[in-house]
């Protein structure tokens, strides 16, 4: 090696050094780094996009408010990363946000992708929200820096399993889950909520969340004659489900959760769409407090709202509002003020339970009606 190249080193090194615990500048203020993780590639990319542009709503919305912590003018900078709905990924990425030095997390989407992200989180006392991870498994995990903006499986699920039963008059009900954290999870609740309604279970299938090819699950599950097939998983494989039933001339009803209660179902099913059911937590978006000042402002900004940009938007000020009453975004100061939180939002009110759960969450059914989803009920859940 070179004199030359040595030096070059060592003043690579010494920079290095010296950039090591410094809180970054924008125009003399205060930098504060706020991770987003969501699917922005791949068939749940219109999702992840929605999450993390309702984030960044929020985000840009506190900093033209102007945010002082410490004394300090703060300035909020979004830290978007591609998760692409896979766990491993998930991991990967959350390290990546912890080595760049976030001061929260707004994410992940997928429930799948946001319990082992969590851990990362956990280990390294990063405050993390997600705006639509609803798996029980989640916060049942007793890490300190998770929680929820939205309702989770346990009560979802058996909102679902129940109305099916009690409301849809299923008494033969088919289920299939794409064996992801969310899709299986939520299945498990909707068989525990239809049995104990009445209901009989007379299939139980699964399938992965890159499938588009059901016809051999599907046809097994004609020749049981359901009344209604109940599908765990994300839109991207629900609409080609709804279309294959058809094609083999199913008369059973289709239920989903929240993962397939989107516009982008109605667009990849088209009319084979037509009397699809769907639940999603929450009440609906003209029944949310802010949801219709929020929708105005969302779509003139970014188009139609896919499911969670509310949820999202809603995580980042839930976030921030507790940096501002510990007066501190060092994490290990505001994260105590999270089990505190009561904060009314877009979505409702927001405060949690020990668990880092939502307390007293809504479910909503959802029914396509004339190509758009037409609200049926709304359930209130408790926790």
């Amino acid at each position: 090696m070179t004199g030359h190249t040595l030096g070059w080193v060592a003043v690579a090194v010494a920079a290095l050094v010296a950039g090591c615990g410094d809180k970054p500048q924008q125009n003399g203020d205060q930098v504060v780094l706020i991770g987003q993780a969501s699917p922005l590639t791949g068939p749940q990319a219109h999702l992840g996009k929605d999450n993390e542009n309702g984030a960044r709503l929020a985000l840009d919305e506190i900093n033209a408010a102007g945010l002082t912590l410490g004394g300090k003018k703060v300035v909020l900078e979004l830290k978007s990363e591609d998760d692409a709905a896979d766990p491993k990924t998930a991991t990967t990425v959350a390290t990546k946000l912890v080595d760049e030095g976030v001061a929260g997390v707004i994410g992940h989407l997928n429930s799948g992708a946001t319990i082992p992200a969590s851990k990362i989180y956990s280990d390294n006392g990063i405050p993390q929200i997600s705006p639509s991870a609803t798996a029980v498994a989640y916060t049942a995990s007793g890490f300190k820096t998770a929680y929820r903006v939205m309702t989770n499986d346990a009560q979802q699920g058996t909102v679902l399993g129940t109305y099916a039963v009690t409301q849809l008059g299923a008494k033969k009900i088919a289920i299939i889950d794409d064996r992801t954290a969310y899709g299986q999870g939520l299945a498990d609740e909707v068989e525990k909520a239809a049995k104990a309604a009445g209901g009989e279970v007379v299939a139980r299938e699964y399938t992965s969340d890159r499938s588009t090819d059901f016809m051999a699950i599907l046809t097994s599950i004609k020749g049981k004659a359901p009344d209604l097939v109940f599908f765990g998983g994300m839109d991207p494989q629900a609409a080609p489900m709804i279309r294959q039933m058809k094609q083999l001339g199913m008369q059973a009803k289709f239920l989903g959760g929240d993962g397939a209660q989107t516009p982008k179902l109605i667009e990849l099913a088209g009319a084979d769409a037509e009397g699809a059911l769907a639940s999603n937590p929450g009440l609906p978006l003209d029944a949310m407090p802010g949801g219709n000042a929020f929708k105005a402002k969302f779509e003139a900004k970014y188009g139609k709202i896919q499911n969670y940009s509310p949820y999202a938007y809603d995580a980042m000020h839930v976030l921030i509002d507790a940096m501002k009453r510990a007066d501190s975004s060092d994490p290990a100061k505001y994260l105590a003020e999270l089990p505190r939180t009561d904060y009314q939002g877009v979505t409702g009110r927001i405060r949690f339970d020990v668990k880092g759960d939502i307390t007293g969450g809504a479910v909503t059914l959802y029914q396509v009606k004339d190509g758009k989803w037409q609200t049926l009920e709304t359930v209130q859940s408790g926790n």
